[in-house]
């Protein structure tokens, strides 16, 4: 159905072969959205689709989201303008996935471009799975323990800061209070694990103190952007990014300055960020299975017996590790 392209090895590919412009089949959308899960973020060449055209091709992977804080395109609400001038040059600048300060962050976005620097002004991505996979076992677990807050008002402490700043947003801040999120999610349809904190919104690890927080999310934001998990796409007009915000993170490249660059963005919207408990303790215990250390350990003892495991968490978690054979 596609000619597709890969663009790196972690993730990213150029898909061909079909015109967005047109009334696309069931089968089709629903093999887009297959290709956007295996590669995390696809990207499509001339597709000089319509204002409605782009808010459809989005509504394909679900409702739709507004953005409080950024202008849109008239008469259409969903479609945030991103544009960058010399009077007005781009204020994003970090590695980020969008909107995680909202309980139920975007599922993914659909960016479009339409004016284009003469050079420059790329947008790179990289894969938080591969990130997640490149950590030791001992960091994962005990990364999969953590929460982290996310904060409207600190991703947007620039805009703030500007002259009328707080009343223009004073309604967006009101209407988005810091939330919690898991420091690693399950992906709802790959079920692969991912890192989920950014250096734009996460503002600190609950539960833990200041120097260790920072400490653990600065090595996160280190980590998550290492060459070999990225990939880097080059815009041309009506050229067409679609990326799942639930596994990527992306950051703009701003090398254009004072070149006019102006694209248009859908959110689609998504589910609540979870880590199972289930999934949390499988993993815990069948490590210290694979170790001979349980009942022997007193850590794993306190775990087994601890009051934040509910006895329907441990039913479970024994008759999984005796139907897997996994019980010592």
């Amino acid at each position: 159905m596609f000619n597709i392209k890969p663009m790196a090895g972690a993730l990213g590919a150029e898909l061909h072969g079909v015109n967005l412009c047109e009334n696309l089949s069931v089968e089709t959308y629903a093999e887009i959205r297959r290709l956007l899960i295996q590669h995390q973020v696809i990207f499509f060449r001339d597709q000089d689709i319509s204002p409605q055209q782009h808010k459809a091709l989005a509504e394909s992977f679900g409702p739709v989201q507004t953005h409080p804080a950024y202008e849109t395109v008239p008469d259409f609400p969903e479609i945030t303008v991103l544009e960058s001038t010399a009077d007005k040059p781009s204020k994003i600048e970090v590695w980020h996935s969008d909107m995680t300060y909202r309980k139920h962050p975007p599922l993914g976005s659909v960016l479009r471009s339409k004016i284009c620097p003469p050079q420059g002004g790329d947008t790179m991505w990289s894969s938080m799975t591969a990130a997640y996979d490149g950590l030791s076992t001992s960091m994962q677990l005990y990364l999969s323990s953590l929460e982290a807050e996310h904060d409207f008002s600190y991703g947007f402490k620039e805009s703030l800061a500007e002259p009328g700043g707080q009343e223009r947003l004073a309604q967006a801040v009101k209407d988005n209070p810091p939330v919690t999120h898991p420091v690693i999610r399950v992906h709802p349809e790959s079920d692969k694990k991912v890192i989920f904190v950014n250096a734009l919104f996460t503002t600190k690890i609950i539960n833990l103190p200041a120097k260790e927080s920072e400490a653990i999310l600065n090595f996160l934001y280190q980590h998550v952007v290492t060459p070999e998990y990225t990939c880097r796409f080059h815009w041309e007009p009506n050229s067409i990014a679609i990326w799942d915000n639930r596994s990527t993170q992306h950051k703009p490249i701003n090398d254009y300055f004072p070149a006019h660059r102006l694209l248009e963005r859908v959110a689609i919207d998504g589910d609540k960020p979870y880590l199972s408990w289930l999934r949390n303790f499988k993993i815990h215990l069948m490590t210290r299975v694979s170790s001979g250390l349980v009942f022997r350990d007193s850590q794993a003892f306190r775990y087994f017996f601890s009051p934040n495991i509910s006895l329907r968490i441990l039913s479970r978690s024994f008759a999984y590790l005796i139907s897997n054979s996994m019980w010592p």
